[in-house]
């Protein structure tokens, strides 16, 4: 029925069922119809890809990257992105490491989204001198891509560096949201820094951000 619709209409509809599965965390039903599907384009490889990060399966993700390699299908930014949160979630470095690699030889437009998910696969494997390459390299920065410089600068007990990055951050004129504040805050933390401490205490009164602080940090 959907190929007489049209290829693209095809291709469509079953991507957005992959991602309304994945979403539902039904990712045996996205399986079903990823494989069922009788022809697969980047579209729907991507979206398989992000709904199995998205459901906790980095390394089925991983495996299905490769199975896409073979199949000879060309990744675009949607999948890599998938790929980078797949070897985040798992700490593969070194997958990691070859699928920047291929970013680079692919040419791909190193937009915000792959460069923060680069970012973020490198800070969350533990390579902060790599994850720092990347973010110095970037011609733009969005908060997301500060917050995952901070956080990780905080995950390697560096917590002076994360307070002086969020400075910079300040400087630049990048609002922080109440992810920085959670990231600096345990930076904080972390060197017993009281005043600073008490200073973004008082950022985060006059951002209104208390309320999503508390949402953020609460037990889950």
């Amino acid at each position: 029925m959907f190929v007489h619709s049209g290829f693209k209409s095809y291709v469509f509809v079953v991507s957005s069922l992959i991602d309304m599965y994945a979403k539902c965390e039904s990712i045996e039903d996205a399986w079903k119809v990823f494989n069922e599907t009788p022809v697969h384009n980047v579209v729907c490889w991507s979206a398989m890809i992000v709904g199995y990060v998205r459901c906790g399966q980095g390394q089925k993700a991983l495996e299905l990257s490769q199975q896409m390699h073979q199949d000879g299908v060309e990744p675009d930014s949607m999948t890599f992105v998938g790929i980078l949160n797949g070897c985040a979630s798992v700490a593969a470095l070194e997958e990691g490491r070859c699928v920047h690699k291929q970013i680079v030889q692919n040419g791909c437009k190193l937009d915000l989204c792959v460069g923060n998910s680069i970012i973020d696969m490198y800070a969350k494997c533990g390579s902060i001198e790599d994850a720092q390459r990347v973010f110095n390299r970037m011609s733009t920065h969005d908060v997301i891509s500060w917050n995952a410089m901070i956080s990780s600068y905080v995950t390697c007990g560096k917590g002076q560096e994360a307070l002086e990055l969020y400075q910079e951050m300040q400087q630049k004129g990048v609002e922080p949201d109440h992810v920085t504040f959670l990231a600096v805050l345990n930076a904080c933390a972390s060197i017993a820094a009281l005043e600073e401490g008490r200073h973004i205490h008082g950022q985060i009164v006059q951002s209104n951000c208390e309320s999503d602080l508390f949402v953020g940090s609460s037990p889950r």
